[in-house]
């Protein structure tokens, strides 16, 4: 995670930036810091004392890093999906797109519209589809797909 501050320790306009990144590429301190969190969670260590001894690391080094930083998990990964839709410029379209999502329990996370040009507008989705069990994505865009107003549904990003 990188925070920017301002040389009077505030942030610039108050946004932090997240970054996925390799782990072979970061400092061993963050390594080992995640290592000893994992263990300390684990109950493999039951203190941060026990825990930075056995991946050694300080306990000032750990300290440091592990409010900022935290293993992407790939099961939360794989239940994310990214969806791309061009939908008619209509009165409710977008509503029953997302009324047909919840209707599969599928939850949206964030919604991005343009504005509509010659009767289109593109709107991309992020869903966790946690909740829907089976081939969820496959399903999702197949009921997207045979909806009212959506001209084309793509699916443009999964977790892998």
């Amino acid at each position: 995670m990188e925070h920017d501050t301002s040389a009077n320790g505030s942030s610039e306009d108050d946004t932090e930036r997240y970054y996925l990144v390799r782990e072979d590429i970061l400092p061993e301190a963050v390594v080992k810091t995640i290592q000893a969190k994992e263990l300390l969670a684990k109950g493999q260590a039951k203190t941060v004392h026990e825990a930075v001894e056995q991946v050694g690391i300080s306990r000032s080094a750990f300290y440091k890093y592990k409010d900022g930083i935290h293993p992407l998990n790939k099961l939360e990964r794989e239940r994310l999906v990214t969806l791309s839709m061009d939908l008619e410029h209509r009165s409710g379209i977008l509503s029953k797109v997302l009324a047909v999502i919840a209707g599969l329990e599928g939850n949206v996370l964030t919604i991005h519209q343009t504005i509509p040009l010659q009767g289109m507008a593109n709107v991309v989705l992020s869903v966790d589809t946690s909740q829907m069990g089976g081939p969820n994505a496959a399903r999702l865009m197949d009921v997207l797909r045979h909806q009212d107003g959506v001209r084309k549904a793509t699916l443009i990003g999964q977790g892998s």
